[in-house]
């Protein structure tokens, strides 16, 4: 779902959306990703909006043009996903969380006993 309100761009958000759609399974390799103008109409934004964050997945290569039929998801896009999500976790994310809590003083055991415990078996 777009959030209209938000401070990220509409055209990350759609990108981000389609990603999260492949990671989750429900669009796989080869499948036919939501047009332009079905984003459109749905969250009722311009076409080159939508346009903008199918293109930009296009140059990640996680979608693929066919001419005249649309954009498809490529062969290894989960893949390239969930590497380029890892990667900005653990550049990002992590550090921020690490320093909230050193703030918060919260001791590294107890931060990572609730990981643990949140994360169920990939912890």
């Amino acid at each position: 779902m777009l959030d209209l309100s938000s401070d990220k761009s509409i055209y990350i958000q759609i990108a981000e959306m389609i990603e999260n759609h492949i990671i989750l399974g429900s669009l796989k390799e080869e499948d036919q990703a939501p047009s332009t103008n079905e984003f459109a109409r749905i969250y009722q934004i311009n076409p080159a909006t939508a346009r903008k964050g199918l293109n930009l997945l296009v140059d990640e290569g996680i979608l693929y043009k066919k001419r005249g039929l649309g954009m498809f998801v490529a062969e290894g896009a989960r893949q390239k996903i969930l590497m380029k999500r890892q990667v900005s976790f653990l550049a990002d994310t992590l550090p921020e969380v690490i320093r909230e809590a050193n703030r918060l003083e919260i001791d590294i055991k107890e931060l990572i006993g609730h990981i643990k415990e949140l994360g169920g078996e990939k912890c």
